[in-house]
């Protein structure tokens, strides 16, 4: 491992590990929970509020830079990190996911991605160089391959074809990393494992890969529908087949429940829109489950939103008051429900980390999940 990037474990428990990444820009404890800045922003969030939550890194998303403001603009003024005052390490994704969810009028190719904005129409290609070239004008600090992604209901057939294609594209993303002379800075370069729930596939694409060389590899095409069992029984061997000295990231995941489960199958990172699109639609993640704070029983409820949590906003406001400025369409009710759901994700990542440090992940694992399960599906 070079200065630029290394990753250290510090302990096991089963499965699960607790480590570092070490990085120019600022260490990262594992498990790590990146809370996600899709326009150059943790919505309803400033800066100093999401690292005061535990945060030690965030991701940005290529798709969405590219077209506003245009990375050319962001590197002008300085890249992410100056442009939107983030001093630590930025994770940007590819961009691959949501040009294949997003845009209109997509066309795919051996040489990427033809689409049409969702934004404006303006029409655009994205390949595995283009989308690492939008990654180094936005200054990323890990930098993920471009791929393909296909539903888990598609065919074999399909899902070999694409995890085929995302490997050679995952090649070309290496090349074009190195050509950039981004290896040099503080810069690293994540693969991304894809195969959907086959075995098979999942072990060949691993292969290739490990073949390549990179960084660290993300486990990508979960979390789509599949469900949490077919996640988890995909998880009980992806993440093994995957090299143990470097990090492992599980995309787009997840629920606390999710990333609990993943974390005992060898998970170190991960992303979710989940926590603040929840905050500023009234819900709230709690030790005992979610609520919905919008209910009526709140109305009068003087205590915090979870008595366990350390946050500013439990410490200062009541359920009452939160009842009150969501149901009023008051902005402060989406920022500060926001803030609080960032805390428990880096405080839940914490508990993790710790856990596994002390040897009672199993037993940690337990009793979260059945304090947790009463209202998990009800959001009550």
């Amino acid at each position: 491992m070079t200065a630029r990037f290394s990753f250290a474990i510090h302990a096991t428990d089963g499965r699960a590990r607790t480590g570092t990444i070490t990085m120019k820009r600022g260490e990262i404890r594992t498990p790590a929970f990146m809370p996600v800045g899709t326009a150059a922003t943790v919505k309803a969030m400033k800066p100093g509020d999401v690292r005061a939550s535990g945060a030690d890194i965030i991701l940005g998303n290529t798709y969405h830079l590219m077209l506003r403001p245009g990375a050319e603009r962001v590197n002008r003024l300085g890249g992410l990190h100056g442009f939107m005052g983030w001093d630590r390490p930025i994770l940007t994704d590819s961009g691959g996911y949501q040009v294949m969810s997003l845009a209109e009028l997509t066309k795919r190719s051996e040489d990427g991605v033809a689409f049409k904005s969702h934004l404006d129409g303006t029409r655009h290609l994205l390949s595995p160089e283009r989308s690492i070239e939008i990654q180094r004008l936005l200054g990323s600090n890990i930098v993920m391959a471009f791929d393909e992604l296909v539903p888990t209901t598609s065919t074999r057939e399909v899902q070999a074809s694409a995890m085929e294609r995302s490997m050679r594209w995952a090649r070309r993303s290496r090349d074009a990393f190195n050509a950039g002379g981004q290896h040099a800075e503080d810069n690293a370069i994540f693969g991304i494992q894809q195969g959907a729930l086959d075995e098979g596939f999942r072990k060949s694409s691993a292969d290739a890969l490990i073949d390549i060389g990179f960084d660290g590899y993300a486990i990508g095409g979960l979390a789509v529908g599949e469900g949490q069992e077919a996640m988890f029984g995909c998880l009980d061997f992806a993440p093994g087949q995957l090299p143990v000295e470097k990090p492992r990231y599980l995309m787009g995941v997840g629920k606390p429940t999710d990333i609990v489960g993943a974390v005992e199958r060898g998970v170190d990172m991960f992303d979710c829109v989940l926590p603040t699109r929840s905050g500023r639609t009234g819900q709230a993640f709690t030790r005992n489950g979610p609520i919905n704070i919008r209910n009526a029983r709140f109305a009068e409820d003087q205590g915090p939103l979870d008595p366990a949590c350390g946050c500013p906003v439990c410490a200062t406001w009541s359920r009452a008051y939160l009842h009150h400025l969501v149901r009023a369409g008051e902005i402060l009710g989406a920022m500060l429900m926001t803030e609080h759901n960032i805390w428990f994700y880096q405080q839940m990542m914490a508990d993790l980390r710790a856990a596994i440090t002390e040897g009672r992940l199993t037993a940690f694992a337990d009793d979260f999940r059945a304090r947790y399960a009463a209202r998990e599906t009800s959001g009550q």
